[in-house]
């Protein structure tokens, strides 16, 4: 296929791309490094860019210049196509890399910088390839990936409008630094990943001398009952085929060994799948941590942080996704997860708006596969052999959904 055929030509400058991001990995909204990188790679094409007003967020519009489908004459398909651009707060364990970071507790450590040398590709293959596509692309590159969220302000500064006209559907993929075998592509219909809430308990009693804990209301036991209690609670409230993950990462109270405080706090990740359950989850959470310290003549108080909505593929998209993998590379390369992933990503703010799909490819070196460290791991390596077949698959499933209509 012309899409696969260019990117092949494409790999040396792809995958010299991706290591000179690997070198300049930026934390959160803005990245003015890697969105100039951006720039100065997207500016030999005709393109309609933008940036971002209130984070480093790069927008292009590239135009087709094929007949409409029919019905689409007046509108014509709009496709947006996305990838991540930042890194993570990880100080890099590969020394054997002659592209290793240059920014000191900061990598790449999820493979955004393989995601954006993709995307770049994929400008370049349809640059190529106008006369064959039926519609208009909108390439994202979106910062802050890894909190605090940058595709919900890029939706704000009206991301979806910026060919014109709404976007009909849309596309991202990931890298894997481990789990499958090199080049493998996998994805799931239907939910792909989990709506992500980070929940926060504070637990308020009196505070005292801890020689004599009959005088005070302790909140560090009342803390540790709700741990239990919640636990109890999720899997008794909750049908086991409804996975609701509740994990407290955090507990903190006191200052001294032999000193009571006043208050107690822990902090939580949600993890679930439907709306429903993610809205009972949370109620349950609430009451029972208020009743278990009632129960102690002490409060509770509950607050919410970064909440991200679960990921869900559109099945008709998923179809034309994965028909794009098997076509381009085979059907061997395609495999369906066993599961969702419980992990979330803000891919999925996009997904609430217009149908899509997202997937996955496994970037594991091979000689490391199936023990090699996984995503986020300061020795997490990813093999830039998946660049070039990232750009052709983006490519691929844009000119094949604006040609649907």
């Amino acid at each position: 296929m012309r899409t696969r055929e260019i990117a092949e030509e494409l790999r040396p400058e792809l995958v010299a791309l991706r290591r000179e991001l690997h070198q300049i990995p930026e934390l959160g909204l803005h990245l003015p490094l890697t969105q100039q990188k951006v720039l100065d790679e997207l500016a030999g094409l005709d393109l309609e860019v933008t940036t971002g007003e209130s984070l480093s967020s790069v927008v292009a519009v590239l135009r087709g210049r094929a007949p409409a489908p029919a019905g689409r004459e007046q509108t014509r398909p709009v496709v947006l196509l996305r990838g991540d651009m930042d890194g993570l707060p990880v100080t890099e364990d590969l020394a054997h890399l002659d592209y290793e970071s240059t920014h000191h507790g900061q990598m790449h450590a999820c493979g955004h910088d393989l995601h954006t040398a993709a995307l770049i590709g994929a400008a370049r293959i349809l640059d190529r390839l106008r006369d064959e596509l039926a519609g208009d692309v909108v390439l994202m590159f979106q910062p802050a990936e890894e909190g605090p969220g940058g595709a919900e302000p890029m939706l704000a500064e009206g991301l979806l409008e910026a060919a014109g006209r709404p976007v009909d559907a849309a596309y991202a993929m990931h890298v894997s630094s481990a789990e499958f075998p090199l080049r493998q592509w996998y994805s799931y219909p239907g939910p792909i990943m989990a709506a992500a809430d980070t929940v926060h308990l504070e637990v308020t009693g009196r505070g005292g001398h801890g020689s004599q804990p009959h005088l005070s209301l302790d909140p560090v036991p009342v803390l540790c009952e709700i741990v239990l209690a919640l636990q109890t609670m999720l899997s008794r409230s909750f049908d086991p085929f409804d996975t609701v993950v509740l994990t407290i990462g955090r507990i903190a109270a006191g200052t001294k060994d032999n000193i009571i405080g006043d208050t107690g706090e822990l902090s939580a990740t949600l993890r679930t799948f439907r709306a429903e359950t993610r809205e009972l989850a949370l109620a349950n959470i609430e009451r029972v941590a208020q009743h278990v310290a009632a129960a102690h003549g002490q409060t509770a108080r509950m607050w919410t942080t970064e909440a991200y909505p679960a990921t869900i593929n559109n099945l008709a998209e998923y179809d034309l996704a994965r028909q794009a993998v098997e076509d381009l590379f085979g059907t061997e390369r395609y495999v369906d997860r066993p599961a969702p992933e419980m992990g979330s990503e803000d891919m999925s703010f996009v997904l609430n708006k217009v149908p899509g799909a997202y997937f996955f490819v496994s970037a594991c070196p091979a000689q490391d596969y199936p023990n090699a460290p996984t995503n986020h791991s300061p020795r997490a390596e990813f093999d830039d052999v998946v660049v070039p077949d990232a750009a052709a698959w983006y490519a691929e499933v844009a000119l094949r959904r604006a040609a649907q209509g």
